[in-house]
């Protein structure tokens, strides 16, 4: 399993608008100045996130998004379900997979649980306070 730079990317934009979050609308034009990303790239991703109901978009001038829900509410297995679907390193449930009778199953099957029992028990609100961890550890 690979996750794309649209998972990866998904990540980064909702820690920076949880790390940004001071109750105004976060503009995408910052995001990408912070996160050196493009801009259209995350109108894309917004988008998803958007439809998913994660982050509610403010409009005119000194509008942008807004995490819709509390940083601890939203896991990362969340967000990359979201722009990559399933997390399976392997998709045994296709029609004609050799593993789908095999005794290797048990081991994709495996994977699988370990993968989303990571993803699923790291929230958003974990992301943040790393991210303030890691900051303050470089301050003399």
């Amino acid at each position: 399993m690979k996750i794309s730079t649209k998972g990866r990317y998904a990540l980064i934009l909702m820690l920076d608008l949880a790390t940004y979050n001071t109750g105004e609308p976060v503009r995408l034009k910052d995001v990408a100045r912070r996160q050196q990303i493009s801009e259209k790239y995350l109108e894309q991703i917004i988008s998803i996130l958007n439809r998913a109901g994660f982050v509610k978009s403010i409009r005119g001038p000194q509008g942008g998004y807004m995490l819709k829900y509390e940083p601890e509410e939203y896991t990362v297995g969340m967000i990359l379900r979201q722009t990559e679907g399933s997390l399976a390193p392997v998709n045994i449930e296709e029609a004609g997979s050799p593993e789908r009778e095999s005794v290797t199953s048990r081991v994709w099957e495996q994977l699988t649980e370990a993968i989303n029992q990571i993803v699923d028990n790291i929230t958003l609100r974990d992301l943040v306070d790393w991210q303030e961890e890691q900051i303050n550890q470089y301050v003399i």
